[in-house]
């Protein structure tokens, strides 16, 4: 900032404005309904939190690579399962077919609380249970990697709720901002069937959105 516009801004300033606009953002973002498969993928990764080591779970579909959710918890119980399955049914409006996951316990109970129901077709848990079938997951390990990327450059986060609104504002820029050569260019929220006409300054460009929503939203 200060060397390209001559403005002096101090790091407490940035990260009130990182707060500000990926609220305004999520809250717009949520409104919108992807065209998701009826597969998932979720699984969980460890992430560096004011120097413990938390849980950042992470729900992705399967066609359109469309993050459907993002947590951050203490533990991997079943509470911590369920409620990150419950934000990606919420994302995606629907019930999925079938959640691939690791062969954590938790999932299961997890999978049977949100999902199962006495009606058919019923939500199928497939579950890769060791080392050797983990490319059956991949396309999560994958989102994983990303993220991990990202987080090494940062070298850290302060606290909880820094690092879930860092994450929650990388899912952001993920699923409509950052083009993926695994889908031709195309964002996942484009091939989920979410065309926002994002050009030039997309984050600007999603800001203004995002704020004439709410204004709509106050009348």
């Amino acid at each position: 900032m200060k060397q390209f516009y001559s403005v002096k801004v101090t790091h407490v300033a940035i990260i009130k404005w990182v707060r500000k606009y990926v609220k305004l953002m999520k809250e717009y973002v949520e409104t919108l309904a992807p065209n998701v498969s009826g597969i998932w993928h979720s699984d969980e990764m460890t992430l560096k939190v004011n120097g413990d080591l938390k849980w950042l779970w992470n729900v992705i579909d399967n066609e359109s690579r469309f993050w459907l959710a993002s947590q951050i918890t203490k533990k991997r119980e079943i509470i911590d399962a369920r409620n990150v399955l419950a934000e990606a049914r919420n994302t995606a409006k629907i019930k999925p077919l079938a959640i691939v996951t690791d062969g954590l316990r938790s999932y299961q109970h997890a999978i049977t609380k949100e999902f199962r129901t006495m009606k058919a077709p019923r939500t199928e848990h497939i579950r890769v249970p060791n080392i050797r079938n983990r490319s059956n997951n991949n396309m999560v390990e994958r989102l994983n990697g990303t993220v991990r990327e990202r987080n090494k450059v940062m070298r850290g986060l302060e606290d909880e709720l820094t690092a879930q609104t860092i994450i929650d504002g990388f899912r952001i820029y993920y699923n409509f901002i950052r083009p993926h050569m695994a889908l031709n260019g195309k964002t996942p929220a484009k091939v989920a069937n979410i065309d926002l006409n994002l050009e030039g300054n997309k984050w600007m460009q999603l800001i203004k959105k995002a704020n004439i929503n709410l204004q709509c939203g106050r009348k």
